[in-house]
């Protein structure tokens, strides 16, 4: 059967959280590379690039923002995030292994990933919890780190992959902040916006997502929401 449906996943806040591997990685790393300590207070990290943040990093300590100091902060932020993984406790959030399987089965659904980590970085977060099998491709901060930009990357990419334009109303976008309600209306594709990470549904109902779940646990809802 040919795809009709693209379903395109946030990681952190929507798929799983890596109880602070990531931020604790990304300090670890700057440190190492840089010698300098930033407790991250001053940077925006939620619904945001990897990409956006080392910018947002070096730039605020008068570091030069170009494609150097950028692999260097990526080495560093890369070399912890495997062993910080293993020594935090993180998890999948609610309902969404039996989602993305239910999906899966679905001949007519294309599953990817639109994330604003780096492709290195999510691969090793979705491995680490046992779910990398069920994404065969996704648009990343290695792209753009204007995240809004990474919906193109993700159709193109699902284009190549499946030889389907996926028409706008046939794309959902499933993440936990406003960034990706944005992300979402940036394509025309529908915004399923989940209050498993630093939002509540109160504050992300306020940007007006098509659907608002507290948690993907009721499948059922969820499923609905996406046509299915």
């Amino acid at each position: 059967m040919n795809k009709s449906t693209l379903v395109l996943f946030d990681i952190d806040g929507t798929i799983l959280t890596s109880g602070g591997a990531g931020e604790r990685a990304l300090r670890l790393g700057f440190a190492d590379e840089f010698g300098i300590e930033d407790d991250l207070k001053g940077v925006e990290i939620a619904g945001r690039t990897d990409s956006g943040i080392a910018r947002q990093m070096l730039a605020h300590h008068g570091l030069p923002v170009d494609e150097v100091h950028l692999e260097r902060f990526f080495s560093g932020y890369l070399r912890f995030l495997g062993p910080q993984l293993s020594q935090r406790q993180g998890r999948l959030l609610p309902g969404i292994s039996e989602l993305i399987a239910n999906l899966h089965a679905r001949p007519h659904v294309a599953l990817g990933l639109l994330t604003g980590n780096l492709e290195r970085g999510a691969d090793l977060k979705l491995r680490h919890y046992g779910v990398d099998a069920f994404f065969q491709f996704g648009a990343f901060a290695d792209d753009h780190h204007d995240r809004n930009q990474l919906g193109h990357f993700a159709k193109k990419r699902a284009l190549d992959i499946y030889g389907v334009e996926f028409p706008p109303e046939q794309i959902y976008v499933l993440g936990d902040t406003p960034h990706d309600v944005t992300c979402a209306r940036a394509i025309g594709a529908k915004a399923v916006a989940i209050a498993t990470g630093s939002f509540t549904t109160e504050q992300l109902a306020q940007h007006t997502p098509d659907f608002l779940f507290s948690d993907l646990s009721d499948l059922n809802a969820v499923l609905k929401a996406l046509g299915e």
